[in-house]
């Protein structure tokens, strides 16, 4: 691997602290599913073991659950904006600044309206309004992370350092896995947790907010921004920092003729194909069902008969597969390229889909469907998991990218909000949990997962090596064909 420019890889830790936070933050609900639904949801209801009425406090603790994708989906939305007009590192500031507030808020969302701990079902308004804003932050980190790193990475080890923002959301995951595991054994059952221990892992996430917003002082805009405001003074200052003089000079000539000799910037003027391949990567890395495994890992445990500490406990052996699996794909993502690892990693998935579907119907859970779960996590994690970032991060030229990136990731987080919300729904439905034994949606997202390497295979350009500037003439290409065709 070449030799990486120390302020670089400091500059990349930093910005992948918006990653860990994307995790930290959408997986601290794990732990806190039960305890939600004993808080929240079931004061809600007289009778849950009317079908009517359990299916409705199903939905509503799917809406609960997934309160901060709605959230997310904002984020993403209005990151294209933020990114193309207030910059990427102040985006990042606003993002930290969310975090912030969400952890202290969601701990506590009956202050100052109620003593701390005595809110109850009356304040799952307020809980869910500052899931929403934690989500807006993850929407913007998810977008705002991988592109600051990107345009300040060198093409040849680009796909590793973006791929390292994939690895700080597993890592961020799997740090509140061991704090929801903690906090589980702290206190005397369940009770406790239900009451009070749920509002600790909230407001855990707090300390690494503070630590990214500090941090982020030191970090200079990137240069293509710097570009796109006129501001080449600066933009050459920082690339110094990054690169040699003469690696610097080039960088400047690529960027400022990406963004004079194609200079319409409207989001369809690289081509429609362009927009739809960055859509579907976003579509297919959530249809794969990958946060079923991340969200409800806890509560399928529990239903293969574990308790809480039992199943937290496999949770964190999924959330160290995911880790480590990642760093294959760090480590190889440069190597073998983009589409070998996407394709590969989708059919890894659909068969341990396929066969944890088939575990659940005919009743062999247990080592079977922890084995499968363990399968389907390190497919993922060594392809549609970092790889999808890396490419998103690549596919857009400079001026569309802000934009482009933010209707792909909000089109993510969509994905993700369909399918966290149905989840519990489909999962605990009678007639499929009686015909099919839990098994249906995991087939579901196995046949997806078919369907995605079907995509990579056939629509999806390799990026490996190229510059930014040089993806964008890859697109050029496309539309002076399809022009002449006309």
């Amino acid at each position: 691997m070449p030799r990486i420019n120390p302020w670089v890889v400091l500059l990349t830790l930093i910005a992948t602290l918006g990653g860990l936070l994307f995790g930290y933050d959408t997986a601290v609900i794990n732990g806190a599913v039960d305890s939600l639904k004993a808080y929240f949801v079931d004061p809600r209801f007289t009778d849950l073991t009317n079908p009517a009425q359990a299916n409705a406090a199903n939905s509503l603790l799917g809406f609960v659950v997934s309160s901060a994708l709605i959230g997310c989906i904002l984020g993403g939305l209005i990151g294209g904006w933020v990114s193309t007009n207030i910059g990427r590192k102040r985006g990042l500031v606003i993002a930290a600044l969310l975090f912030l507030l969400s952890a202290l808020g969601a701990s506590a969302p009956e202050f100052p309206f109620a003593p701390i701990g005595h809110g109850g079902p009356d304040y799952m308004g307020n809980f869910v309004f500052y899931r929403i804003l934690g989500g807006i932050g993850v929407g913007l980190a998810s977008m705002l992370s991988p592109m600051y790193i990107a345009e300040i990475a060198p093409p040849k080890v680009r796909g590793n350092l973006v791929a390292w923002n994939q690895f700080a959301v597993i890592f961020g995951m799997l740090v509140i896995y061991f704090v929801n595991f903690g906090i589980s054994k702290a206190g005397s059952g369940d009770v406790w947790l239900n009451s009070i221990g749920w509002r600790y892992m909230f407001l855990s996430g707090s300390i690494p907010a503070g630590l990214f917003l500090i941090l982020l002082f030191v970090v200079p805009e990137t240069p293509r921004f710097l570009m796109l405001k006129g501001n080449e003074g600066a933009a050459r200052a920082v690339l110094a920092k990054l690169v040699t003089a003469e690696e610097s000079e080039k960088e400047i000539s690529e960027i400022h003729a990406s963004l004079h000799e194609h200079h319409s910037g409207k989001l369809f003027s690289f081509g429609k194909r362009l927009i739809f391949i960055g859509l579907m990567l976003s579509i297919f890395q959530q249809f794969v069902g990958i946060n079923v495994v991340l969200y409800y890992a806890t509560d399928i445990f529990k239903g293969m008969g574990l308790t809480t500490n039992a199943s937290l406990f496999q949770t964190m052996i999924v959330g160290a597969v995911n880790l480590t699996f990642t760093v294959v794909a760090i480590l190889t993502v440069d190597r073998f390229g983009r589409r070998p690892l996407q394709i590969i990693g989708a059919l890894i998935m659909a068969v341990s889909m396929m066969a944890l579907g088939m575990a659940f119907w005919l009743g062999g859970r247990g080592i079977v469907a922890l084995t499968c779960m363990l399968v389907y996590t390190a497919g993922f994690a060594v392809s549609w998991g970092p790889v999808t970032w890396v490419l998103l991060s690549e596919i857009f030229p400079n001026q569309i990218r802000g934009k482009a990136m933010a209707l792909a990731v909000a089109m993510q987080w969509i994905a993700n909000y369909v399918v966290s919300w149905t989840f519990p729904i489909l999962d605990k439905n009678p007639y499929l949990v009686e015909h099919f034994k839990h098994g249906f949606t995991y087939w579901l997202y196995g046949v997806m997962s078919i369907l995605a390497a079907l995509f990579m295979w056939a629509m999806v350009p390799e990026t490996k090596g190229r510059s930014l500037e040089q993806m964008e003439l890859v697109w050029c290409s496309t539309v002076d064909k399809a022009t002449h065709a006309n």
